[in-house]
């Protein structure tokens, strides 16, 4: 791709590299100018290269072929030809926000957050805005943080918005995706099929995080949807951005409206709402006048005691599940683990088998029987013995696996479905799952975080989590944030149509804070506690954070690297950089981790403290033995 011309002198030991453009390859520019001014902040504020930010915009093939795609990808932007409905009306509380939202833009605050009860119908006042803006000739952007989600929006969208409707998410091949990309930008091939990739008005485009990268025009509105989740955060690779972010400054360069919307903000997203940066607007009503559902909290310590358990079910539970399949009611397990049991355990030593390449335990699967590592994807069969001592081995913990094997045992007469990664690996696995739930073809849905998002089934009556203590027990200060966020969103998709739902939160702590809060839906006590405790310990919103991971194959390069940068670092940002870091996962796919974070005050110049931490990894690299060792810059890690 050609960047832009200029006229600067080449250094000498770059001039062996430089190569002669042969030909122009497309008659129009693959990306806009918007574009491209996006993939430069992102190269900037990332401190990654543009290349890496490329490489991650731009559809598989893209830079490759020449030709159209075939035809089958092409088929997938076959005109819709269903039924077109008319918008649904809006309830008084919706249409309040609604004139909320639009007050706010229309004075100048171009970003607002939706803080919408769960089954606050947000999805009805995003149609509404979106409506507005394809009447002003507008295009519309609306993210959604699982592919999940955009299974169960597509069909209702397409009723109203029909094939103004795009769906972009990485399920797509890169055909299909590059069809996508071709049909909204001004670039078209000369081919008899040219009019397969023009658009003859205005459009929705629907995604998960990598939409950001598609070529829109005439960007009106940008709606995140449960702003909130992590998903919109890329782990792996660069650039390690996040789309919320991200799609904020592509709104601005399209002066472009934001709409943020969730029944459970980030602390930072709520903060700035708080401080007036973002407009605030509140739904505090459920759609139809629904309740919002009681919550039960079962002590699983007592029920051990009494030895009132069935597997990992207590006997209430049990007895409340069996009055719903009684009803004809539908339930939801929730269970953030897959696979049958997190680890097998020695009776004898006490070890589990661990991974030849990380160290974690291996994680037990029964479909097929395998020991599984969940970090790189190693497996092997499952030893009989210990492979340490020869003793006798045990499943230990619960996954999705188990808790599905359990409940066919306690009620054969049920049909029960899985939603975990597991079950999704398929391109269809989503929309058959959530159809054949949606359609009563299944009793019970046993999931991990899948089920949390936003997914909507007129007729869950109860959802229940199997033990929530693990939510707490992470080693991160966003801990209890995520832990009530999981849990209030799960506990939403009880009740959202006619009678009222329960949920049933199994736990060791009834007295937790965070599941006293979740009891009572209590967000801004969640809030006002997570926000003092930051400001005391120099978390965002307050301080902005950078994690800095040092990754080689032997442990004692990885660390005397760590030490090295550590000691640079010290002498520019003194105690705002922490000492050197041993993961609780020390070793991931064969290679030794080290972290140091940097805690950088949000009022301070955070481009001078990149450029500073850029000067002191330079120098770490300078030296010889540490030019094999990764340095990994990850800006506001989640």
């Amino acid at each position: 791709m050609v960047l832009r011309e200029h006229t600067e002198p080449i250094e000498p030991a770059f001039a062996d590299k430089i190569r002669p453009i042969l030909s122009v390859v497309d008659t129009a520019p693959v990306v806009t100018r918007e574009q491209l001014a996006l993939w430069q902040w992102m190269s900037r504020y990332y401190m990654c290269s543009l290349g890496e930010v490329m490489a991650a915009a731009l559809p598989g093939g893209l830079d490759k072929r020449l030709t159209d795609p075939p035809k089958r990808a092409r088929k997938a932007l076959a005109p819709y030809t269903g039924p077109i409905e008319p918008m649904h009306d809006l309830s008084p509380a919706q249409a309040k926000s609604a004139d909320e939202i639009e007050t706010f833009w229309r004075s100048g605050k171009d970003i607002v957050l939706l803080h919408g009860v769960t089954s606050g119908g947000k999805t009805d006042i995003y149609i509404h805005l979106i409506q507005a803006q394809l009447e002003a000739g507008k295009n519309v952007l609306y993210l959604v943080p699982e592919i999940a989600l955009t299974t169960q929006l597509t069909s209702r969208l397409q009723t109203i918005f029909g094939d103004r409707l795009i769906v972009y998410h990485s399920r797509f091949t890169d055909a299909e995706r590059e069809v996508r990309y071709k049909k909204l930008s001004t670039f078209h091939t000369a081919s008899a099929d040219r009019q397969n990739f023009q658009l003859s008005t205005n459009y929705v485009v629907i995604g998960a995080r990598s939409a950001i990268f598609l070529p829109i025009q005439d960007l009106g509105l940008v709606i995140v949807d449960e702003e909130h989740e992590p998903s919109y955060k890329q782990a792996e690779p660069n650039p390690r951005y996040h789309a919320r972010a991200a799609a904020i400054m592509l709104a601005q360069l399209h002066k472009a409206k934001v709409l943020l919307g969730t029944a459970t903000p980030s602390i930072e997203s709520y903060y700035l709402a708080q401080k007036g940066v973002y407009g605030l607007v509140s739904l505090t009503e459920r759609f139809g006048g629904v309740e919002l559902p009681d919550i039960q909290l079962i002590d699983l310590k007592r029920q051990y005691e009494r030895k009132e358990m069935y597997g990992h079910f207590s006997d209430p539970l049990v007895e409340r599940i069996r009055q719903c399949l009684a009803d004809h009611k539908q339930v939801i397990l929730f269970q953030n683990r897959r696979g049958y049991a997190p680890q097998i355990q020695c009776m004898q030593c006490g070890e589990p088998p661990r991974c030849v390449q990380c160290d974690v335990p291996m994680t037990l699967h029964l479909h097929p029987r395998e020991m599984r590592c969940h970090y790189c994807g190693y497996h092997t069969a499952v030893p009989a013995v210990c492979p340490q001592c020869g003793g006798e081995l045990k499943a230990i913990g619960i996954g999705t696996e188990r808790i599905e094997d359990e409940i066919q045992t306690l009620f054969p007469e049920a049909r029960v479905l899985r939603m975990d990664l597991d079950t999704t690996r398929n391109k269809s696995a989503y929309q058959d799952i959530i159809n054949a739930f949606a359609n009563h073809e299944c009793d019970i849905l046993v999931g991990t975080q899948m089920v949390t998002k936003g997914l909507h089934f007129d007729d869950v009556r109860l959802v229940a989590v199997l033990n929530a203590d693990p939510l707490f027990n992470q080693p991160d200060f966003r801990a209890y944030e995520r832990a009530f966020q999981m849990l209030e969103q799960v506990a939403g998709r009880a009740g959202r149509k006619g009678t009222k739902g329960e949920v049933w939160i199994q736990t060791f702590d009834p007295s937790n804070k965070v599941l006293q809060m979740v009891r009572e839906h209590d967000y801004i006590a969640l809030y006002n506690q997570q926000l003092a405790e930051r400001q005391m310990f120099h978390y965002p919103p307050f301080h902005r954070m950078i994690r800095i991971q040092m990754r080689h194959s032997k442990q004692p390069l990885a660390h005397a690297t760590a030490t090295q940068l550590q000691a640079y670092l010290s002498q520019i940002f003194g105690r705002r950089i922490s000492a050197v870091i041993i993961p609780s996962v020390e070793r991931v796919q064969a290679y030794y981790i080290r972290e140091l974070t940097l805690r950088i005050e949000s009022t301070a110049n955070m481009a001078e403290a990149k450029r500073r931490l850029q000067e002191a990894i330079d120098q770490v690299w300078s030296v010889p033995s540490n030019k094999n060792v990764k340095i990994i810059i990850d800006i506001d890690p989640i």
